[in-house]
């Protein structure tokens, strides 16, 4: 009895599994057929509607990866996921299956929209390990078609506010030969959620990626209107590293030329050395803070804080330059003073030892003093040493340690609220 119970068991499982490879084999066979069906007399050449309404074409992108942005170059480069979606009357079939999946071959043996990108430099269509294209036909003839695709675009740049910039890098895409009165490219999400770019896909070191916009255009060419999409993506520039590497260094270069105000005057070498010290650090600066920059014909930000800087630097040393001449002046005024006194005093008595003079139990002869004066910067390194009346500070030193710093901190004041308090993407929309 249990052998007879085990023998039938077996039949049965053995029934059912023909019927499971059965019904497969079927479900494949009908496929065949519906593919084979809706090829049958296919013309790949014509546009879905040809000769009748407009073609529309619906897309979408999904941003996998975005950047890096090149200043210099003027271009960004993106991964993207491109998505179209169209209805081709032609391709209607009824079946035991809603949605036909089927590989990238199957492109190649239907029409598709012939979409290029206007400002694209280069692109690429990825083929590891096999062409990454999605095809798939509903039974009321939509045909979703997706690419895999990385392009490095144009993207205009206005660098006058650097680095207190933003910018709308532009990709423009549509049909290389139907005119707009035959294809028409929609957003397939409307304005808003037809192009996704996950925060975790960003990598962009210099730039922030604010958002983006949307928008549909007509292109007029010598050989008619074409249907043009066009998404922005809104870059904002990251401030920190020209905070740490051009700025703060800049406004401590300025903060030292100003500390000169506060040494002695006779001190020329000491003061002479920190204003040339500082003003070849300044013009080194200004140098490498450039060199990551396209070589515009105009001024950016920075090229203004680091002028106006250079200027405090190089103001610090002709201040020096005017106090020691005034107080050259001075001194030159003093000893033609003192020498007109000396003339209209009565003459003294010759000494009686022919010339010889004892001081301190020290002989030295007295001879008249016919050499010119040494220059005040070659007296011992002190502009004026051998004379009381010039000691002390010089009124311009007095008024520079005032001036210079106020002037600077209102100078930072409306420089920091003019760029910081302008949206960096106004410009560009």
């Amino acid at each position: 009895m249990a052998a007879v119970s085990l023998t039938l068991g077996a039949v049965i499982c053995w029934i059912s599994l023909g019927i499971v490879q059965g019904g497969g084999k079927v479900y494949s066979d009908n496929i065949t057929r519906i593919l084979d069906r809706l090829l049958d007399g296919y013309d790949n050449r014509l546009r879905p509607g040809s000769g009748g309404g407009i073609t529309e074409v619906k897309t979408d992108i999904f941003v996998t990866s975005f950047g890096p942005v090149s200043d210099v170059e003027m271009e960004y480069t993106m991964d993207m996921f491109f998505r179209q979606m169209w209805v081709d009357e032609r391709l209607k079939f009824e079946g035991p299956t809603e949605i036909l999946r089927l590989n990238n071959k199957m492109v190649d043996k239907i029409w598709t929209p012939d979409t290029f990108f206007r400002n694209s430099k280069k692109s690429i269509s990825h083929n590891m390990t096999t062409p990454n294209k999605l095809f798939r036909i509903m039974q009321n003839g939509t045909v979703l078609y997706t690419m895999r695709l990385t392009i490095n675009a144009e993207c205009p740049m206005s660098l006058m506010n650097f680095p207190m910039d933003g910018h709308a890098c532009p990709l423009r895409f549509g049909s290389f030969a139907y005119t707009s009165s035959e294809i028409k490219f929609t957003w397939r999400k409307g304005l808003r959620a037809s192009v996704e770019c996950p925060k975790e896909s960003m990598s962009l070191l210099q730039y922030d990626l604010v958002g983006q916009t949307l928008s549909s255009e007509i292109m007029k060419l010598n050989t008619g209107h074409y249907s043009v999409q066009v998404v922005h993506f809104l870059l904002q520039r990251k401030l920190g590293y020209y905070l740490i590497q051009t700025y703060i260094p800049l406004i401590m270069i300025v903060v030292l030329s100003q500390v000169s105000f506060w040494i002695n005057k006779e001190s020329v070498p000491a003061r002479t050395v920190a204003g040339i010290t500082t003003v070849l650090t300044m013009t080194t600066l200004s140098i490498s803070a450039r060199q990551s920059l396209p070589k515009v014909s105009y001024a950016t930000a920075m090229d203004w804080f680091i002028a106006v800087c250079f200027a405090f630097v190089a103001s610090a040393l002709v201040e020096f330059a005017a106090v020691n001449y005034f107080a050259t002046l001075q001194a030159n005024h003093l000893k033609k003073q003192k020498a007109r006194q000396d003339r209209l005093e009565p003459p003294q008595t010759a000494p009686l030892d022919g010339g010889l003079k004892r001081r301190n139990h020290s002989v030295s002869y007295s001879e008249p003093d016919d050499t010119p004066p040494l220059p005040v910067f070659f007296q011992q390194g002190s502009a004026f040493p051998q004379i009381p009346q010039l000691a002390g500070t010089s009124p311009i030193d007095v008024y520079a340690r005032v001036l210079f710093p106020l002037t600077f901190a209102l100078f930072n004041l409306v420089y920091w609220y003019i760029y910081l308090a302008k949206d960096p993407l106004e410009m560009v929309g």
